[in-house]
């Protein structure tokens, strides 16, 4: 089983790093402002982006555990979006923005984090496919040790970029974004092409 813990950590990593709005709230965040502050923010996008995680992963789970049709279309849509998701990470040229703003207070942090997050058609669409789709190839014990490590990995990801450029907020470069986003992008594709094989072996 702790293989399975092992494969949910290495997805949810490869998922959740990628240089987006919530990243680069985060990283903006721990460059400008002090501590707290940024392991505040740090801690609300984890908690908004499992509940996230959960969401699309028992929730499309549970559907395609009742059709084998939406089982197959779902690892084959997931396989596609999650080969497209890494080639164009692998193939893009992020900025680490300073004009994300980050003069707010908590509440504000809240509102915003769950709109970022809940609120991207994108978020939800992607991590459905994904998160989804790997539901479906999994066995039910094996699911739940599964999702545990992609949590993990969640909290692990906003609390390390915080604690990371907080200490080398002076040395933060663009080179540094690019090989995050190199990194993911061959993980995600790798985890693609994994979906697009169990996608084979049910339609054989």
């Amino acid at each position: 089983m702790l293989n399975y813990l092992v494969q949910g950590f290495m997805l949810g990593l490869a998922y959740v790093a990628p240089i987006g709005m919530q990243n680069l709230y985060v990283i903006n965040t721990a460059i400008s402002k002090n501590k707290i502050k940024a392991y505040q923010v740090a801690l609300i996008t984890s908690f908004f982006d499992i509940t996230l995680a959960l969401a699309c992963f028992y929730g499309m789970g549970v559907l395609m555990e009742k059709s084998q049709t939406l089982k197959t279309v779902v690892l084959l849509l997931g396989s596609i979006a999650v080969i497209y998701i890494g080639i164009h990470l692998l193939r893009s040229i992020p900025e680490a923005s300073k004009e994300v703003d980050v003069n707010k207070t908590i509440t504000r942090t809240i509102a915003d984090c769950f709109t970022v997050t809940w609120m991207n058609p994108q978020a939800l669409i992607d991590g459905s496919l994904l998160l989804g789709g790997f539901r479906a190839s999994l066995p039910v014990e094996a699911s739940k040790i599964f999702i545990i490590g992609v949590c993990l990995a969640s909290l692990s990801w906003f609390t390390g970029v915080t604690t990371i450029v907080s200490i080398f907020k002076n040395n933060f470069t663009n080179k540094g974004i690019k090989a995050v986003n190199l990194i993911c992008g061959a993980i995600i594709t790798y985890y693609g092409l994994k979906l697009a094989y169990n996608f084979i072996q049910i339609i054989k």
